[in-house]
């Protein structure tokens, strides 16, 4: 498909509709903008003057008879992948908007339709690189405040890629409909800088924005935290206390690391979904809420589903409209533009002028995993002002890659062969067990050396947490070498 960049002459768009006097009135619309306008009467001969001539822009009524707007907006996709797709719709059904999204619909405008919006839209839609998505490096006031950088509010977004300019399009159009929204992608990714986004862009942005961590609270504080208590309903309730899903009101609420949450809460949660209202602890009368619910988690929600520690009606109640963040490791060439972008972000924040930093930098950052995501790249970033020593800072991250391919490729030595053992199960058990120990004594002897015994680095490349570390440690009976000092 040719972007309105690439064509010297006007912009051609075509008007899909079932509705000949919507076609006819929308074209009139349209014409006064300096577009050329073609109509096709129902699904079935948009999908025949496509193949013919490919337009700029399609306006795609959502319900038409067979074939309906999202069957037509699938059969254009495959006809012209690039197709790009506006939809009209006399409602934001929000189940309509999602799967019209999914399909690759760029945006969606409401009926009736007013001039002054249409035009808008249209020019969005047409834009080379589509307003929506977010312009690389432009770091003027104005542009960092909407679109980058909202420091007052937590908010950080930058979509230097195109799967990232992709997921910034969607949270445009998916923040006008009022649906639970599911967020996934490993620790560290940016979930809740993307919710932050949804919200701000949501008609809900003057209202509340709250943050529960599922995982942080034991169930009975999460359910109190969730939901508010009475007076009276446990030891040392002596007042009542709304709980999030009241001070949120009107608002938005994310629920972080969902998938921690107990059974009894999943169900309770699902019930607040259903029908907007719940009941306090210790309350004898339910409190109604208007809250939409965004819902983040980094464990696989299907194989939860299968062992049963999820509650499959509730991720489809959640899963109105699911994003999927991917890991900085599957959009390297956002480094080098994120490596300036936090440098000014953070530079400003703690009062000092930004840090300049050669190639050998940008090639370090770009190599290293980052098993920790964006939020890592953000610690390396406030290390290297803190230290002002790049030549320490990227030979630290040398070092952590070095372990993590240590950690993954250790190999357990080779063994001399034995006399075959009168019991079979149990030896080859031992010898299971036996070839594990020295699998992970080995590496975690090779962490620790290259680290020079920093503990806490050496757990975060091992994949493991600090605690299980200690305990590994304390298992092997391993310690540092008296020349060295522990380091935590």
């Amino acid at each position: 498909m040719g972007a309105c960049s690439e064509f010297p002459g006007r912009p051609n768009i075509l008007i899909v509709d079932d509705d000949q006097s919507i076609l006819t009135y929308t074209k009139i619309l349209l014409g006064t903008g300096n577009y050329a306008v073609e109509t096709a009467l129902g699904g079935e001969e948009a999908i025949q003057k496509i193949q013919t001539r490919t337009p700029d822009l399609m306006l795609l009524d959502m319900s038409m008879p067979t074939p309906d707007g999202l069957q037509t907006l699938e059969a254009c996709k495959k006809l012209v992948p690039e197709q790009r797709v506006l939809m009209m719709s006399c409602d934001s059904d929000p189940a309509k908007v999602s799967a019209a999204l999914r399909l690759g619909a760029l945006d969606y405008i409401t009926k009736p339709i007013y001039k002054a919006e249409l035009e808008a839209t249209v020019k969005r839609c047409l834009s080379p690189t589509p307003e929506c998505e977010v312009p690389v490096l432009h770091f003027t006031a104005s542009t960092e405040t909407e679109y980058i950088d909202d420091l007052e509010n937590d908010l950080s977004f930058l979509a230097a890629c195109p799967v990232m300019k992709q997921l910034r399009a969607q949270c445009s159009v998916v923040a006008k409909v009022d649906v639970p929204i599911l967020l996934l992608g490993e620790s560290g990714v940016g979930k809740e800088i993307v919710a932050r986004l949804i919200h701000k862009l949501s008609p809900r942005a003057n209202k509340p924005f709250l943050k529960v961590n599922c995982a942080a609270l034991p169930a009975e504080l999460l359910e109190s935290e969730l939901f508010g208590y009475e007076a009276g309903a446990f030891t040392g309730a002596v007042r009542g206390k709304p709980g999030k899903f009241e001070q949120a009101n009107n608002g938005t609420l994310l629920l972080d690391e969902l998938g921690e949450m107990s059974a009894p809460l999943q169900a309770k949660l699902l019930h607040v979904l259903q029908d907007g209202e719940f009941c306090r602890l210790g309350g004898r009368s339910n409190v109604t809420t208007n809250v939409r619910v965004l819902a983040a988690t980094n464990i696989d929600m299907k194989k939860a589903i299968r062992r049963k520690t999820f509650r499959e009606d509730l991720f489809y109640r959640l899963n109105a409209f699911t994003m999927k963040i991917p890991p900085l490791r599957e959009r390297r060439e956002e480094i080098p533009f994120l490596v300036k972008h936090l440098m000014v972000k953070f530079s400003a924040k703690y009062s000092q002028e930004p840090l300049t930093y050669s190639n050998a930098l940008i090639d370090a950052c770009q190599r290293y995993h980052w098993p920790g995501n964006v939020r890592e790249l953000g610690n390396f970033i406030k290390r290297y002002l803190v230290f002002r020593d790049e030549q320490l800072i990227v030979s630290e991250l040398e070092q952590r890659s070095k372990v993590s391919v240590i950690a993954k490729t250790a190999k357990p030595a080779p063994q001399p062969r034995t006399a075959a053992p009168t019991r079979t199960s149990s030896s080859l058990k031992s010898l299971v067990h036996s070839s594990t120990v020295r699998t992970e004594l080995k590496a975690l002897e090779e962490a620790l050396k290259v680290t020079d015994w920093n503990r806490k680095l050496a757990a975060a490349h091992l994949g493991i947490s600090y605690k299980a570390l200690l305990n590994k440690l304390k298992r092997y009976q391993l310690a540092p070498p008296h020349s060295l000092k522990k380091v935590s």
